[in-house]
């Protein structure tokens, strides 16, 4: 029974345990409040402190040249150039040390993730939590690709209804839009993914969102498996490049060439000569085919019958993906090229 004596001694022993649990929590709440406060106006302290020794490291850059620029007349001894030198190499180090503490460090957001998050601090505080936010967003990727390889050959070969088009483009729009997020959120953290392999999913996001607004239509149709099929073939390349890029960055992270929070990117870079140029052809036919879409939908937007908007906006689009894709590519692939001929004037 409930209220029986044994039944109420063991109630209220179990009361008592619960209290003094209870009394346990609030006393590591309060200490992780204040813990937690005192890490905060560390932050603040660190992020305060390295923002002026970058101004003055600035500072000391110019002061610097302007000794190295001095007249023949008080040129400085060799003893001083080497002291220059040595201070200089010094500051680069520092710099880089510097990156790598501010990766730990709450910073204010960019333009786009402010507009889509507002001021909220997205940096994580442990390496922990970095990797795993990156190896996360790695499984996305993969598993977005496989998803999106089936749903296009079952709309290219199986299935033709325009509301299932629809679906797939719709599944683009958020997969590039959530590539973006994520990817800015990767920068915040260290990541170094720069330039082109960021923007180029900001095309691709405006790309999916004109194929999905574009109407039902003889167009439409004249362009549709064309499309599916340069879908199909962009996933199959994405997969190549992810199962191969992956193991490459896990080797060069092994022998310390690689930073930890570098990522697999949908192009080629300087890192990946080793052991993966066979990609470059399946590469240079991808971006060639965006070029052919292009051509393609100019072609279209001259037939008398085009009336649709979507038509140029998508040959536009594909066209600045060629040539962002083509040019950064070829960029790569000719700085390795002078790279390795000073290597044999070297030797």
């Amino acid at each position: 029974m409930l209220f029986s004596p044994a039944g109420f001694s063991e109630c209220k022993r179990e009361w008592e345990d619960l209290e003094k649990d209870y009394q346990q929590i609030l006393d590591t709440h309060r200490l992780y409040k204040q813990k937690l406060e005192e890490v905060t106006k560390l932050q603040e302290s660190c992020s305060s402190a390295i923002t002026r020794q970058k101004k003055k490291l600035r500072e000391l850059t110019v002061s610097l040249k302007e000794c190295k620029a001095k007249p023949p007349t008080s040129k400085l001894s060799p003893e001083e150039t080497d002291v220059i030198t040595e201070i200089e190499s010094s500051m680069k180090e520092r710099s880089d040390a510097f990156s790598e503490m501010e990766a730990f460090l709450p910073k204010k957001n960019g333009l786009y993730l402010t507009l889509v998050l507002g001021n909220v601090n997205v940096t994580l505080l442990n390496k922990q939590a970095k990797f795993a936010y990156k190896d996360e967003y790695e499984k996305f990727k993969l598993v977005l690709t496989v998803i999106l390889f089936l749903f296009s050959f079952t709309c290219r070969f199986l299935l033709s209804y325009r509301v299932l088009d629809a679906l797939f483009n719709f599944l683009l729009v958020w997969y590039y839009c959530t590539l973006t997020i994520r990817e800015s959120i990767l920068i915040s953290n260290g990541s170094r993914i720069k330039g082109w392999w960021v923007f180029h999913h900001y095309v691709s996001t405006f790309l999916s969102g004109v194929m999905l607004t574009w109407p039902e239509g003889t167009l439409y149709q004249m362009f549709r498996n064309q499309f599916l099929s340069y879908c199909l073939y962009q996933s199959f390349v994405q997969f190549l490049q992810y199962y191969y890029q992956s193991g490459c960055l896990y080797r060069l992270r092994a022998l310390g060439e690689r930073h930890n929070m570098d990522l697999t990117v949908e192009g080629f870079q300087s890192w990946m000569w080793r052991g993966l140029t066979f990609l470059l052809p399946f590469l240079f036919f991808y971006h060639f085919w965006q070029l052919y879409n292009s051509v393609t939908l100019f072609r279209m937007f001259q037939l008398p019958e085009c009336k649709e908007w979507q038509v140029v906006m998508c040959g536009c689009s594909y066209l600045v993906l060629f040539l962002g894709n083509i040019f950064t590519t070829l960029a790569v692939v000719y700085q390795k090229y002078m790279n390795n001929q000073d290597k044999c004037k070297h030797v």
